[in-house]
């Protein structure tokens, strides 16, 4: 079967995407690509959500921190974004979605806007609450573990 000439062929572009969520989050590629799908779908309708064709192509996430590639079809790149903003959830962990950029290519949206972090969490004991309990720290901000959940704080709490 012969390819379409260049011209004929549909174009992409791609969001990098960042994700934030509480340490003990646990949700892969596929929880993540069907919440996309369910945003898009409330937000632009079906008509509108089929056009948009969101689809993830590089997932990874972990440890509370992680971040994707989206593609979504040219000229639709605001609904794309705009159905990101309405995830505040996956498979029930509470989830922060940060668009951090487009790009017209995967490779210049990889070298761009991710990897570039490279922040590993690191647990460390903190006082909280009258106890002594074990926090997850990023970028200064602590995700202090209480009885089965998480709360955010800063290094100015414990001052």
């Amino acid at each position: 079967m012969k390819h379409l000439p260049k011209h004929l062929r549909p174009r992409w572009r791609y969001l990098a995407v960042g994700l934030e969520a509480w340490p003990d989050a646990d949700f892969d590629r596929r929880d993540f690509q069907r919440s996309i799908w369910f945003a898009a779908q409330n937000l632009l309708g079906d008509v509108g959500s089929a056009d948009a064709d969101l689809k993830v192509l590089q997932f990874e996430f972990g440890e509370g921190t992680g971040e994707a590639i989206v593609r979504a079809r040219h000229g639709h790149a605001d609904e794309a974004r705009a159905a990101l903003a309405c995830i505040d959830e996956v498979k029930n962990d509470h989830v922060g979605v940060r668009v951090r950029g487009i790009s017209g290519t995967v490779r210049a949206c990889e070298e761009k806007y991710l990897g570039a972090d490279g922040q590993f969490p690191d647990e460390r004991k903190v006082v909280f609450g009258d106890a002594q309990r074990s926090a997850v720290e990023r970028d200064g901000l602590l995700d202090v573990r209480t009885d089965g959940a998480f709360a955010g704080a800063t290094e100015l709490d414990f001052e």
